[in-house]
């Protein structure tokens, strides 16, 4: 039990968010006493954020809620060094436009969850391309190199893992933890940011910063880390057979966003419930006691407030129904990923194992042609017998459409245009 006496950590603390604090007691007094502004950095790696973001992203959320000021730092300069946090192999280094591309892609996510402005407690977007971008290499050595200690840098867990595992570390990388600390310092600086947030696999760049801060300015940082969050059967969160769990409606539609919530494991439900969704905790706490079929109904809730908070409450409500049309009346909901084909291609003969390729059901063929021979790939709901099954217009619904499966709860539409 949280003893917690500020709005910001006994709200962190009852959902579920606090792994690490650097120092609890001296956050929840200045939580009480000012505004504090916090950050997290996100590097700009991919064109969207994923769930594996989400617990990050709801941190900034919380610290608004509670009447304090978040930062969303884009890494569009340390993206250009790559973390090695977590990483067995190096990042890829991206280009220039790869990088602002990625860029102008995530930074869309975060309207929806903070409240951007010029007030003091109105979240603000930064990038530290801005700063590091400018710094000349031997001063920057000089001014601030003097105070990292090699010997404390091999000891963090990103740096020790890939060295135990004898696995190549370049120089570049080793430099990231530099620049994230030299990050804190040039915010509190800047904007009298006081807390950086992130991952426990952030906690050793956290508290460097925080070592930075009290070197160089003689400041008081403050640093929290949210759990690793893994599945209860211990899978990676956000990572599916088929990818990423993206939040970018461009890159996975919210149909299928809210089909990976109510596809949680029923162990998740309640945790996944206090982190993700902003229902009251009493209710969560009397949806975490349902068993057997009832569960499913705390998962649908939990699908659908997820999916409100990333795609908004009508685009989540009309997944809902779309599942339920779909599973519980057997209709052919129109809100299905639809897979557009000529009327040539149809006529023709379009392959079955083609369609759930490109119905992103799976990867590659010969996937598929492991489906068919396991029964789990269905054309209107029949099981396809044949791997050489090609789809014709004689399977054309009413409705002017085939409706392709895998298992019982993957759909998508054909439609012939």
């Amino acid at each position: 039990m949280s003893t917690a006496k500020s709005d910001l950590l006994h709200e962190l603390s009852a959902r579920g968010y606090i792994h690490q604090c650097t120092d609890e007691a001296g956050l929840d007094a200045l939580a009480r006493k000012e505004i504090i502004t916090g950050y997290i950095g996100f590097d700009c790696t991919a064109p969207s954020l994923h769930v594996g973001n989400l617990v990050s992203i709801m941190l900034l959320r919380k610290l608004q809620q509670t009447g304090h000021r978040p930062i969303v730092l884009i890494g569009g300069g340390t993206t250009k060094v790559g973390d090695p946090s977590g990483k067995d192999e190096s990042r890829k280094l991206l280009d220039d436009a790869t990088i602002a591309s990625n860029i102008e892609g995530i930074q869309r996510v975060f309207s929806k969850f903070v409240t951007f402005g010029t007030g003091d407690r109105d979240a603000i977007l930064l990038n530290n391309a801005e700063w590091l971008e400018k710094l000349n290499y031997i001063s920057f050595l000089r001014d601030y190199g003097r105070h990292f200690s090699v010997n404390r840098m091999l000891s963090q867990d990103s740096v020790k893992l890939r060295l135990d595992r004898e696995q190549n570390l370049s120089f570049i990388e080793f430099n990231y933890m530099v620049l994230q600390a030299y990050d804190f310092v040039e915010l509190h600086r800047r904007e009298g940011c006081r807390l950086q947030m992130g991952g426990s696999d952030q906690w050793g760049n956290i508290v460097t910063g925080i070592e930075l801060g009290r070197r160089t300015d003689g400041v008081e940082l403050f640093g929290v880390t949210t759990p690793l969050l893994t599945t209860a059967s211990g899978a990676k969160m956000g990572k599916t057979a088929d990818g990423a769990v993206w939040l970018n409606p461009d890159m996975l539609s919210p149909y299928d966003y809210w089909q990976f919530w109510r596809n949680a494991e029923d162990a998740d439900v309640p945790r996944f419930l206090k982190l993700f969704t902003e229902l009251p905790l009493d209710e969560i706490d009397r949806l975490a006691a349902l068993e057997g079929a009832e569960l499913n109904d705390a998962k649908k809730i939990l699908a659908t407030e997820a999916t409100a908070l990333v795609h908004g409450r009508e685009a989540a409500d009309q997944a809902a129904e779309t599942a339920r049309a779909t599973f519980e009346q057997g209709q052919l909901a129109s809100e299905l990923p639809t897979i557009e084909i000529s009327q040539a291609e149809l006529q023709n003969g379009f392959g079955v194992l083609t369609a759930s390729v490109q119905a992103g059901f799976v990867k590659s063929t010969g996937e598929a042609r492991r489906q068919v021979k396991g029964g789990g790939l269905k054309v209107n709901d029949v099981p396809v017998n044949d791997e050489r099954q090609v789809l014709t217009p004689a399977d054309l619904t009413a409705d002017g459409v085939i409706k392709l499966s895998l298992g019982k709860k993957r759909h998508a539409l054909i439609r012939p245009v």
